[in-house]
């Protein structure tokens, strides 16, 4: 099938809403306003599916057999083109916790790739995290954040830290979240043991990200809350969410959606290397990862480590499962992460003026095509 510049026929999901018979018109990388008439004849007919901005996942720390967080360049590439290929767009680069010096080196290399415009950013989950909450990750490499170690990291990420997770009740937290809304890098909150009080005090101090909400952090009490009741409260916080049918209940994604809100939330993956491969014996971090079913855990303990979740998938469960509107899958999969990463002024969203960033789906919401910056990544097979 020819490429063409005009997408028409499709249901599309713009900011205002669904728009059914829409049309996509494309230049070059970008899309720009439908031109006035009909269709031309070689505009491709994307009657009976949906059209949707790429999808941003702001953390996700690997996939198709290769990670982020210790990869050469052209691993990662190839775990970017994995996603890439289930219509992630946009993808920050999660790293987990390690030896400082290797995550600073580490940091070096995806900066790199950032400022080529592969990744968009780079996330570092740990190693400033609590022990009591540590899920898959090397609990003798944990620290207290100080904020001299946080900056070292910032440093060594040249400008292309995007977000931070920290447990911030420990020693140096909210000066650490100080610090990185200080530099404009996100400061998310997880991996935590922090009581609903501390957590307040968090983001009053600019934590702005409850980082896979539920998972890693105490559950709710009726009189000891903890922070997720504080998370889901609180305007000014958005709170990933991992949609794999594994990390959260069906109860749980609606009572975030409840209480924050479509405007408040964010579908991540948290993929390790697994994602888009298989089943078998990963690795994630220094630890060895036993994946069976597409679930992944810790070989020792049997932890949760990172999911095998890709977004086309999530976008789909949380539709065709979840019984969500589309308009809300659309925020929470693309625009609230792009608006979160400052890049909404060029993905999120299908508007004149920004990349030709967009996924095409079928009646049931199963991926059919791809396009990324005006190229189809996935050309629609339609017949």
């Amino acid at each position: 099938m020819a490429p063409s510049n005009v997408l028409a026929g499709a249901r599309v999901v713009l900011p205002t809403g669904i728009v059914d018979g829409g049309e996509v018109t494309v230049d070059g990388d970008r899309i720009v306003p439908a031109r006035p008439g009909a269709a031309p004849a070689s505009a491709l007919d994307l009657t009976g599916h949906w059209v949707v901005p790429g999808f941003v996942d702001m953390h996700n720390h690997g996939g198709g057999g290769t990670s982020f967080a210790n990869g050469t360049a052209d691993e990662i590439l190839h775990a970017v083109q994995t996603h890439r290929l289930h219509g992630t767009t946009t993808l920050v680069a999660s790293t987990v916790t390690g030896d400082m010096d290797a995550l600073a080196q580490q940091a070096g290399l995806l900066s790199e790739l950032a400022e080529q415009g592969e990744i968009a950013g780079v996330h570092f989950e740990g190693p400033f995290i609590s022990p009591c909450r540590k899920g898959a990750h090397a609990e003798d490499l944990l620290r207290d954040p100080d904020p001299a170690e946080v900056r070292k990291l910032l440093d060594a990420a040249r400008g292309r830290a995007k977000m931070v997770t920290l447990a911030t009740e420990l020693p140096g937290g909210l000066d650490s979240v100080r610090l990185l809304v200080e530099h404009g890098v996100i400061a998310a909150i997880g991996h935590t043991d922090a009581t609903f009080e501390q957590t307040v005090e968090a983001i009053d101090a600019g934590a702005t990200v409850a980082t896979h909400l539920f998972n890693a952090m105490p559950g709710l009490g009726h009189r000891a809350p903890g922070p997720i009741a504080a998370l889901l409260a609180d305007p000014r916080v958005t709170v990933e969410l991992i949609n794999d049918g594994t990390h959260l209940h069906p109860a749980a994604l609606e009572l975030a959606f409840h209480h924050a809100g479509a405007a408040r939330v964010a579908f991540i993956t948290d993929a390790m290397d697994a994602a888009g491969f298989g089943d078998g014996e990963y690795r994630l971090g220094p630890l060895a990862v036993e994946v069976k079913d597409g679930v992944a855990r810790l070989v020792e303990g049997g932890s949760i480590a990172g999911s095998t979740l890709t977004l086309d998938r999530a976008f789909q469960r949380a539709v065709t499962v979840d019984g969500l509107p589309v308009e809300d899958v659309v925020r929470a999969i693309s625009a609230n992460p792009a608006v979160l990463l400052g890049v909404d002024h060029e993905v999120g969203s299908l508007e004149p003026g920004k990349y030709a960033d967009l996924v095409v789906l079928d009646e049931e919401f199963a991926l059919k095509g791809v396009m990324r910056r005006g190229e189809w990544i996935v050309e629609p097979a339609l017949g």
